[in-house]
Order: structure tokens, then C-alpha cells, then sequence
């Protein structure tokens, strides 16, 4: 969906909420759209700048866990450095988990949780005004990569109030100027800021949005989240570190700001938790530490324990390289024949190729549900802005002017079952008509009905 929006906004000049919707911010988009001018269609480049973002945190997150322990023990540099390489294999290890969606390192929490941890070393070592108000900057340019980042700037903001109330003015000064900077960059851009508002926040929720779903789903996915993940392993260190102080202190703030934050969100989606594993990973780290400081514990087998509880259980890894290193043959008809089948990724991306060879570079096509990676490697733009299925009242009826206003060259329908448990009937019958009215069949594809617009 984002290389798809970013390549729009950097080949055909469509910026962002004009030539294709989703909940993010343009700083994302146009990282994808950079990936695609360098370098066409890919996933690896903004990858790879995910983990080079995500490795600063890593940096800062030992350094934060470096001054901790060092405050704690009187300067002690060895066990601060414990503390530090203990902080960083519990975050380094837990950030590659399935659970926190581990390869999905290009997302905007990368991003915002990393401007965070910084903001938060900033804000714990600051010594006067500048040292608050660049804190407070950094949490702000993190809120304008992802608003969810506001949960971890309070836990910031509360920890400058505790120390100095001229501190966190200056550092709420910081966090206004972030963002406005930000909101700067988007206008300059020439998307109105009133459109990353709308689409990036107020239509995530209400009826259809990205957030509607029952409270029983809410508790199933709070619990399958919380208690039958390997965040369990968190728990243990974290009660420690909890008996040990005594008191509320940082790093529990901020721990509790973040689970706040993806409980009043509400969606459990994996790379979410990538909020909560900074504050986890320092609070267990500094319980570490003190067991390896007042029980006389091996630092090394310490060490190699957490390594071994915490190093990722998947086998992800393996079949990617098998995918990538092996040929696979997909006749075009291999979903067609099989209702229950959905296509997988390989398939899309030929559906998408085939679509190429047979349109022009201007003919416009629709891709019916969730068909963005179709869209992409089609290498097409669509006639609709909700180009993948979004299903509020307001996208309802964008998706039906969009068709009428700009009737594509062709339709790609799944016949697929689960398009129809995907789609709302509204929508899906919408469609239908459309293509019964001013479409012919002309085959199956790769589990995706393929209408052409009838001549004049």
C-alpha cells in the first residue's frame, strides 16, 4: 500500500489522500516513494532503512540503561556496561520476535518508538533549557511519524514535570515545535495538513474503520497478546525491578504510558508492541543487573540465558530463503478451479505483471478487496482513492464516485470465497453491477475474475 502511494506521489506527482489512502503519515510514504524511484519495485531498501533507524534505538536504549545503572551503583562502570549489553539483547532479541512483528522493520513505529527512546536520553541527561526543548523536539517529530508516539512523549513530558517545571515547559515548546515542524513539511509538500489529520487519525475510528471491532475480539487479542506470546518472559524481571524500587519511577511511566496507549488503540497489532519493548527491556535489564551485583550471579551465564530464552522461536527465516532461492511455478488457473483457495503473494505479484503486459501506461485499473500488491506490480494507478478495501461510510461512497467518475480500463474481482467474507455486500454488490453494466468477462487469472470495459 505505501509503495504504491509512494510511488504515485514520486513518478505521477500524486501526493498522498489524492493518489491513494491509508492511515499513515507522507514521512513514510515518501520513504517508499524514494525506494521506487532508486530503485523500482523492492521491499529491501526501506527495510534497510528501518534497521538502521532501529539500531539507533538499540544504541541509545544501552545508553539510557548505561546511566541507569551507573546512578544506581555509584559510577560503577562495569556493572553500568552490564546493564547496557544486558538492555540491548533484551530489546535487539525481543524486536525480532513474530510477536512484535518482527520483519516488519520499514513500519512508522520503527520510526516513532526510536525518535522516542532518544527524546527520553535527552530528557534523563539534560543539564539545561536546550537539552529539554531538543528532547521535546525529537517526541514531536515522533508524533508526526505516528500519533501513537504521543503515549511514550508523556511518559517523557512526566519525567522533566518530576525534575523541573521550567524543564517541561521548554520541553512542551520542544514537542509543539515537532510537530508543527512536521505539519510544515506537509503543506510544503502540498498536502493539506487537514488530510493527514483526517485520514492518518479521525477516520481510523467509528463503524468499518481500522478500530471497529467487538469487545470480545478486543479481550481475545489482549490476552493472546499479553499472555500467550513470549512478552511473558518480560514479566518475571519486571516484578523484580518493581520489588526492588519500590516506587513509580521513569521507566515505569513510561512503561504504563505505552501499555495505556495499545490498549486504548486496541488493535494487538504485532508491530504495535514495538512501543512497549524499550520500557520492557530497560526495566528487566536493570533487574538483571542487580541480580548480578547483590547475588553474585555469572554475568556470562546470565547472559547466555537471556540469549537463549529471548532468541527468536521461528522458522520465517528459513522459508524466506527457501523462496527466495527457489523457483516457483504458479499456472495461471491454480486459483480459479479452487474457491477456497486464496491466492498467496507470488501469485499476486504475476497477477499483477500479467496486467502490465496487457494495458497501457495510461489505462486505469481497479482491484477489487484487498489487492494492493496487485495494484503495485501491475505498476497502474487505480481510479479509486481507497484503492485497498476500506470499508467506513465515508470510503463507501468515495470508492462509488471514484468508479463513476473515472471508469477503469479494467476490473480484477477475487472469486475467491473469502472476498465475500472480506467485502461488505454493499460494496461488493456495488461492483457487480458495475462490471454486469459495462464490463465483459474476459478470463480467470490467478484467482481474480478480469473484466474490460465494453467499447463504444
Amino acid at each position: 500500500m505505501w509503495h504504491y502511494i509512494g510511488r504515485n506521489w514520486f513518478r505521477h506527482g500524486m501526493t498522498p489522500y489524492q493518489g491513494g489512502i491509508d492511515n499513515k503519515s507522507p514521512f513514510l510514504f515518501a520513504i517508499y516513494g524514494i525506494s521506487d524511484w532508486l530503485f523500482g519495485i523492492n521491499y529491501w531498501f526501506p527495510r534497510v532503512i528501518g534497521i538502521i533507524v532501529q539500531s539507533v534505538g538499540i544504541y541509545y536504549l544501552y545508553k539510557i540503561a548505561f546511566r541507569y545503572a551507573s546512578a544506581i551503583n555509584s559510577g560503577n562502570n562495569q556493572t553500568a556496561e552490564q546493564a547496557g549489553l544486558f538492555a540491548i539483547s533484551l530489546y535487539g532479541l525481543s524486536l525480532l520476535w513474530r510477536t512484535t512483528g518482527g520483519k516488519l522493520v520499514s513500519f512508522t513505529e520503527t520510526y516513532a518508538t526510536t525518535l522516542v527512546i532518544i527524546s527520553f536520553y535527552k530528557c534523563l541527561v539534560a543539564t539545561n533549557n536546550k537539552h529539554y526543548f531538543i528532547s521535546g523536539l525529537l517526541a514531536g517529530l515522533g508524533i508526526g511519524c505516528r500519533f501513537s508516539a504521543v503515549f511514550g512523549t508523556m511518559a517523557v513530558f512526566i519525567m522533566a514535570f518530576r525534575r523541573n517545571w521550567k524543564g517541561a515547559l521548554l520541553l512542551g515548546t520542544g514537542i509543539i515545535s515537532g510537530c508543527l515542524l512536521m505539519a510544515g513539511l506537509i503543506e510544503l509538500s502540498g498536502i493539506p495538513v487537514r488530510d493527514f489529520l483526517f485520514y492518518g487519525f479521525a477516520d481510523n475510528f467509528g463503524e468499518g474503520s481500522a478500530t471497529d471491532f467487538s469487545w470480545e475480539y478486543k479481550l481475545d487479542q489482549f490476552f493472546n497478546n499479553f499472555f500467550n506470546s513470549e512478552l511473558i518472559l518480560f514479566y518475571p524481571f519486571i516484578i523484580g525491578y518493581i520489588l526492588v524500587t519500590k516506587k513509580l519511577d521513569h521507566l515505569l511511566v513510561w512503561l504504563l504510558c505505552t501499555f495505556i496507549g495499545i490498549n486504548i488503540l486496541g488493535l494487538y497489532a504485532r508491530p504495535h508492541f514495538k512501543e512497549l519493548l524499550p520500557a520492557f527491556s530497560l526495566t528487566a535489564a536493570l533487574c538483571l543487573s542487580h541480580l548480578t551485583r547483590h547475588y553474585k550471579l555469572s554475568f556470562r551465564s546470565l547472559m547466555i540465558i537471556v540469549w537463549i530464552c529471548f532468541f527468536p522461536k521461528t522458522l520465517e527465516p528459513l522459508w524466506g530463503l527457501r523462496k527466495t532461492f527457489r523457483s516457483v511455478i504458479i499456472p495461471p488457473k491454480t486459483f480459479c478451479d479452487n474457491p477456497a483457495a486464496i491466492t498467496d503473494e507470488e501469485a499476486e505479484r504475476r497477477l499483477g505483471k500479467w496486467i502490465k503486459t496487457v494495458t497501457s501506461d495510461t489505462d486505469l485499473v481497479y482491484v477489487a478487496g484487498f489487492g494492493a500488491r496487485v495494484q503495485l506490480y501491475s505498476e497502474r494507478v487505480s481510479p479509486a482513492l481507497y484503492f485497498n478495501i476500506t470499508q467506513t461510510n465515508y470510503s463507501r461512497a468515495q470508492i462509488y464516485r471514484d468508479l463513476e467518475n473515472k471508469p477503469p480500463a479494467m476490473i480484477a474481482i477475487p472469486v475467491f470465497s473469502s472476498y465475500k467474507a472480506w467485502v461488505d455486500k454493499e460494496v461488493r454488490d456495488y461492483i457487480d453491477k458495475l462490471v454486469a453494466d459495462r464490463y465483459v468477462f474476459d478470463k480467470c487469472q490467478y484467482g481474480y475474475g478480469i473484466y474490460r470495459r465494453k467499447s463504444n
